[in-house]
């Protein structure tokens, strides 16, 4: 990584544009030529150049498959993701026979949450090339998500078994931090875009499913392991934790560590800590909870209703659902995805108002941040479609929250918290919970997979930038940190 060849790709990029468009000033080229220069100019941050670039293009050349591809992707970086769609659309009507066009709208309609549309174009890309490996990484992820595990190992199989490693695009201008990220084949990791700046760190991706010992790594100063879901990716934690028994680099979260957070687990282990309640969980086969018995035997378990099913592996509230009375149970689990549920015991954390309260605090480097407080009517409580927008006194709840996590949750429930992130002992994690009347900590859910995201750009949210910002600054400084021992060092 010492030459300038290696480590800046920016600096190559501005000098091909600068060629180019010496060529296209001074003689005629082929479009070829000018979709080249749009692409570098999407490519070097210019998107506004780029997307007027491409539409001169397209006025001249409708059909042209390249200038539509890159396209696509220009208007995908800038978050046009619905003309995206369009442009990749025109791009198949116009080149049925070539499968790129179709895996590039479903990987689109993949990340929409279209997991059907994904699947039609998924598959009609396989029709056309059989071996396609993006194909089958794609199709793989629309498998997982509709809780089909055995058919998307094989499509991760055929999509991954040659193409573990990949590196994404550097756009930085000074010397890089090489870091290796680990995933998952599947879903299960930890969302990284809001802190792996690409101007800062070199990225090489591994899935660690298919990682194999005669493979040589990429140069890496630092490792960040991002499979975070220790109920569905076992197998990719398993590898990781193998290669981290051998890796001579820093490694932020242990896959080891990881590995013990499964909900049940976590339910168990933490089960006592001083100021925590854990909700009782268990792990039982859908066919028990679907069967005319399956009530005596939650029942058996000691739980009692209302209490909470939910398929392994899926977050913001997909497949989890409240079940009443026990002759719901059968008809709800039949509901969900899954060989297998859990069952978790309902913790009540209603307030005095009847709306039930989330906490969300994050757990970097061993220090405790707060990131937000969800209020809602409805028991399945996520930021992102609780009864904030619409609320004030909500959100001033919330803004109260973060300039003083102590003085709204109260020591007891502080001191809680810091236990739990002890017991973790991950350096990257969140912890999700309610507050009892009590000032315990009702504990929902303990893992790495929270994700991180600065708040929308209405100023409703504003009082929101602050609390963010120092969490994402929190966890560049610790992979810089890990990376370069001997800063931490100089700063302290």
């Amino acid at each position: 990584m010492n030459s300038q060849h290696n480590w800046a790709p920016r600096a190559a990029q501005e000098a091909r544009l600068l060629h180019l468009e010496r060529q296209i000033a001074t003689s005629q080229v082929a479009i070829d030529v000018e979709i080249e220069r749009a692409a570098l100019l999407s490519a070097l941050d210019r998107r506004d150049e780029a997307r007027l670039a491409f539409v001169d293009i397209l006025l001249r050349a409708p059909t042209n498959f390249s200038a539509l591809n890159e396209f696509g992707a220009c208007l995908t970086a800038m978050g046009f993701i619905a003309a995206a769609c369009r442009v990749y659309s025109e791009a198949i009507l116009h080149h049925r026979t070539n499968p790129i066009g179709h895996v590039n709208l479903a990987n689109l309609l993949l990340h929409g949450g279209n997991l059907v549309g994904a699947r039609e174009h998924y598959d009609l890309a396989l029709r056309l090339d059989p071996n396609l490996p993006q194909a089958h990484q794609g199709l793989g992820c629309v498998h997982s998500a509709s809780g089909d595990h055995s058919s998307a190992k094989l499509h991760f199989q055929n999509g991954f078994r040659n193409y573990f490693i990949s590196t994404l695009p550097y756009r930085g201008t000074k010397q890089p931090v090489p870091l290796l990220l680990l995933v998952s084949s599947g879903s299960g990791n930890i969302p990284t875009s809001s802190f792996l700046d690409d101007r800062v760190f070199a990225i090489s991706v591994i899935v660690a499913d298919f990682l194999t010992a005669a493979i040589p790594l990429p140069a890496h100063q630092v490792v960040f392991n991002a499979i975070g879901d220790a109920d569905l990716c076992g197998p990719a934690l398993e590898a990781a934790a193998r290669f981290a028994t051998t890796a001579s680099s820093p490694i932020i979260n242990s896959p080891s560590a990881v590995i013990e957070t499964g909900r049940a687990a976590n339910a168990a282990r933490l089960h006592g800590l001083p100021g925590v309640v854990t909700p009782r969980t268990i792990t039982i086969r859908r066919a028990v909870l679907t069967s005319s018995n399956a009530a005596a035997v939650i029942l058996s378990h000691g739980f009692k209703f209302p209490l909470l099913l939910r398929s392994p592996g899926f977050h913001t509230g997909q497949n989890f659902l409240r079940v009443e009375s026990a002759a719901e149970l059968p008809s709800a689990a039949a509901g969900l995805p899954g060989d297998e549920l859990l069952v978790i015991e309902y913790l009540d954390a209603r307030g005095a108002d009847g709306n039930s309260r989330k906490y969300r605090v994050m757990i970097i480097d061993g220090h405790l941040y707060p990131l937000h407080l969800a209020i809602s009517q409805q028991w399945k409580v996520h930021y992102f479609t609780a009864d904030m927008a619409d609320h004030a006194n909500h959100r001033s709840e919330d803004a109260a929250f973060l300039d003083n996590m102590t003085a709204v949750l109260g020591q007891k429930a502080v001191t809680a918290l810091a236990q739990i992130a002890e017991k973790l002992h991950l350096d990257y994690c969140g912890i999700d919970f309610g507050i009892s009347p009590n000032g315990d900590v009702l504990l929902f859910e303990a893992n790495a997979t929270m994700v991180v995201n600065l708040p929308d750009a209405h100023e409703k949210w504003a009082y929101r930038r602050s609390a963010v910002t120092k969490i994402l600054d929190a966890v560049s400084k610790m992979i810089l940190d890990r990376a370069n021992p001997a800063r931490k060092k100089a700063v302290a």
